[in-house]
């Protein structure tokens, strides 16, 4: 799995918030893209992912896997997507939440996907539970297996370590960088907290022209 960012630009109007640039990212690879509040990051996920609003303008190619992703609808990218809000839905449980990412199958499959996933976040038994009596940690790690369970072929990263205080964010960074590349998936992350990214990772900084430099 691969993604590839070819001339890929930003902008609103007749102002370029990031000037045209071309990544690739290989499979389990995570890319750090830092800058200042403003400056496009999140535009630049939501014209990957598809879902780009209006009056933003996005420019240059997308590509997964191969396939060039410009006449592809949004919810058939395949893309996953973690927030700096854990957007679970309040009127669910646990388990509930997370069969929301489960790809269609019989009963019986998908709850026995949905329980292992709760096993493998440490979470076991807590299925029938309201995700608003979890901890901060507790909903993170639901949110994130409930992107996984769909199978991404690529993941977007929005800051989603913000909200967290110092040691569960320590904790929370290791936790999803080590599950995104043990299944091989190719990963941007945005932040303007250069601490958020991993360790010998790739990062690139947007100044305030918009240009793109590795740092």
């Amino acid at each position: 799995m691969t993604l590839e960012l070819r001339q890929v630009g930003i902008g609103i109007g007749e102002t370029n918030l990031i000037s045209s640039f071309t990544l690739s990212i290989a499979a389990g690879e995570l890319v750090t893209l830092m800058g200042p509040s403003g400056c496009g990051k999140s535009s630049l996920l939501g014209f990957i992912a598809g879902d780009l609003p209006s009056p933003l303008r996005g420019t240059g190619s997308i590509e997964l896997n191969g396939i060039d992703l410009g006449a592809v609808p949004p919810e058939r990218r395949k893309i996953g997507r973690l927030f700096q809000d854990d957007l679970l839905f309040p009127h669910l449980t646990v388990g509930e939440n997370l069969l929301f990412g489960v790809p269609r199958g019989d009963r019986a499959s998908r709850h026995a996907t949905m329980l292992m996933a709760l096993k493998q976040a440490d979470l076991a038994g807590l299925e029938n539970r309201d995700p608003r009596t979890l901890s901060g940690g507790q909903r993170a790690r639901v949110s994130l297996m409930r992107a996984l369970l769909a199978k991404p072929d690529c993941m977007l990263l929005d800051e989603p370590f913000n909200k967290l205080d110092s040691d569960l964010r320590d904790t929370m960074r290791d936790y999803v960088f080590s599950h995104l590349k043990a299944r091989k998936i190719p990963s941007l992350l945005v932040t303007h907290d250069v601490g958020d990214a991993p360790v010998g990772g790739s990062i690139y900084l947007i100044d305030r022209f918009g240009g793109m430099k590795r740092a």
